[in-house]
């Protein structure tokens, strides 16, 4: 039993965090516990090690490199690995059927197609050639994208809704934010590519997750396991809960209930993520947008003059035309629809 209590606390602690860093994203507690927690570590790692370390963390984040790539297919490949040898074949005895059994095979060659497209698709890079185009797409808002503003990097004036992505060195039209998962960034030409592949990831975890709960309940149910009784450390017989029912089962199946608890930690999480990316596709917001709107103050904006005693210019969101029209500008990106009408 304290086993199973410290991998539960271990559990709740791991999506408190998460939740915990997606609430303090949008203030300024992020950035000063990292500060705090660097300035308490600076004192403790030898400096050689800190350099180690931020060059790793440097080449992982701040690089393109196929590290992210690798480690995903190698934990899918493990996923299903350890599926297709404990789990579909005890279903199989079970008479389960197939079509459940094969879903998660179906939604895994849908994801990687889609995951691929992600990686290889180009997001929306802005060049000399398709800048004039890009410029005629979006409406600047004078708040968080003022008009004749020109990228620092690449010398070419930002269309809004673009952002320069430092990782891949190159503006990106409609940028939403770089995913290290898929060693590319995420803009208005590969956004439809990266939901539906969130969207496959999300829902093969969840099926698995199922499958793998409904085949531990049907076996606890044709054994009558929930029936029996264990003796305490009293001596005294009692019937068996849950919490030891699971122990048990735990003890007996150990790879499958840690598989269990993966996807089912993995389907929280992605579960979560995909619901924000798609409260975002539904009202026409980047996470770039999302991240940096409240406080696109005109104030905060070095590329605005502004007189001192000027009200202050709250972000609003003028891009959202209803909720077909944003989907439809997420599967049909604008300025593809508009080189078309151009035409």
């Amino acid at each position: 039993m304290d086993f199973l209590v410290l991998f539960l606390f271990y559990l709740a602690l791991v999506l408190l965090g998460s939740v915990m860093i997606c609430i303090c994203s949008k203030t300024h507690y992020l950035k000063g516990l990292v500060s705090g927690g660097a300035q308490i570590f600076s004192y403790i790692i030898p400096e050689c090690l800190q350099r180690a370390m931020l060059g790793l963390l440097h080449y992982l984040f701040h690089t393109r490199n196929h590290t992210f790539i690798i480690l995903h297919l190698i934990l899918q490949g493990m996923v299903y690995t350890e599926y297709t040898w404990e789990i579909f074949g005890y279903c199989q005895e079970l008479e389960f059927s197939l079509y459940y059994l094969f879903l998660p095979y179906l939604l895994l060659i849908i994801n990687l197609f889609f995951f691929t497209l992600s990686c290889v698709t180009d997001p929306g890079t802005i060049t000399k050639a398709n800048e004039l185009l890009f410029l005629q797409v979006y409406e600047f808002d004078e708040v968080m994208f003022p008009k004749n503003v020109r990228c620092s990097t690449c010398d070419l004036r930002k269309p809004a809704r673009s952002k320069h992505c430092g990782v891949c060195n190159r503006c990106v039209h409609r940028f939403d934010h770089h995913c290290v998962w898929v060693n590319n960034c995420i803009g208005a030409w590969n956004a439809r590519y990266f939901l539906i592949y969130l969207l496959t990831l999300t829902a093969s975890a969840a099926t698995m997750a199922v499958v793998s709960i409904v085949f531990l309940v049907r076996l606890v149910l044709l054994s009558d396991l929930y029936l029996e009784t264990y003796v305490d450390d009293l001596g005294h017989f009692q019937v068996i809960d849950t919490v030891f029912l699971i122990q048990y089962l735990f003890l007996t199946f150990p790879r499958i209930v840690f598989l269990v608890g993966f996807v089912l930690l993995l389907s929280f999480l992605l579960g979560g993520y995909l619901c924000f990316a798609l409260y975002l596709a539904a009202t026409n917001q980047t996470t770039n947008e999302w991240y940096r709107g409240d406080r696109a103050w005109c104030q905060h904006c070095p590329h605005v003059a502004r007189p001192p005693a000027a009200e202050p210019q709250v972000y609003r969101n003028i891009h959202s035309h209803g909720l077909w029209s944003n989907l439809r500008e997420i599967f049909l990106p604008a300025a593809v629809h508009y080189k078309r009408k151009k035409k």
